[in-house]
């Protein structure tokens, strides 16, 4: 079988859904679906059959088109079952550390509060790659609407303890913006001045910044490196608690 190939949709303003799907089989999923008219033409365009959406979290820019899809497709929708009440149409809710076959591969839900308390991320060893919704961006993370600076600092650190390897698909196009106040907090930091030069490279041919590799988030994300005895020397944290460390650079970000 062949194995699974991820496809960023661009929707809204600023937003990514994903279409996932293994070539032979011709049957799909999709991460997030926020604009039903972008994902119903990028099924049609490759001759595929939507078979389920996963949500990541309730917000509506990530499930607004959960029904106007379902309506289309007859697709299943699947998410985290103990926020059933606010995923719009859910027929397949989910616990913590299921696993939903797809292709040549598995999906594993983690659960990840923090931007809100049912979010969720589906990572697949097979294909390497990490759906990470509005937890972990690309050089940032999530806002916390709902949860606490511990429940993020822990779901971080859960998404941090995968390979290096891992492909991170997010849930929006927030690098440059993200990159800004990395580098305003770690200037001297080369590996974040070097990722810096090529989004900025990528963005500029109209190419998108995601998917990133999670090593290079470990290196140069500060919301990965709480913990980082070098980060907190530089913000003058040093010794500090990691979800205070963290809590001091999401309130620096949100009033940036």
């Amino acid at each position: 079988m062949q194995p699974l190939v991820i496809v960023p949709l661009p929707v809204l303003s600023d937003n990514y859904a994903f279409l996932l799907f293994c070539p032979d089989k011709r049957e799909a999923a999709v991460i997030d679906p926020g604009d039903a008219p972008v994902v119903l033409a990028a099924l049609q365009a490759r001759r595929l059959t939507l078979k389920l959406i996963l949500n990541t979290h309730h917000h509506h820019d990530h499930t607004g088109a959960n029904l106007a899809v379902q309506a289309a497709t007859g697709c299943a929708i699947a998410g985290f079952g103990p926020d059933r009440a606010r995923l719009p149409g859910l027929t397949r809710p989910l616990d913590a550390g299921a696993t939903i076959p797809l292709g040549a591969g598995q999906l594993h839900l983690i659960e990840t509060p923090g931007h809100t308390t049912g979010h969720v991320a589906y990572y697949c060893p097979e294909a390497g790659a990490l759906l990470s919704g509005d937890c972990l961006f690309s050089m940032g993370c999530g806002r916390l609407f709902e949860g606490t600076p511990a429940d993020m600092w822990a779901s971080l650190s859960r998404l941090r303890a995968l390979p290096d390897e891992t492909l991170v698909y997010c849930g929006h196009e927030y690098t440059e913006a993200n990159l800004r106040f990395a580098l305003s907090v770690d200037p001297g930091n080369p590996a974040l001045r070097a990722h810096a030069h090529a989004v900025h490279a990528l963005r500029a041919a109209g190419q998108p910044s995601v998917p990133a590799r999670l090593g290079t988030e470990k290196a140069a994300n500060p919301f990965l490196r709480a913990d980082d005895p070098a980060l907190q020397r530089v913000l003058g944290l040093e010794g500090h608690d990691p979800v205070a460390v963290f809590a001091s650079l999401r309130q620096h970000k949100d009033r940036f």
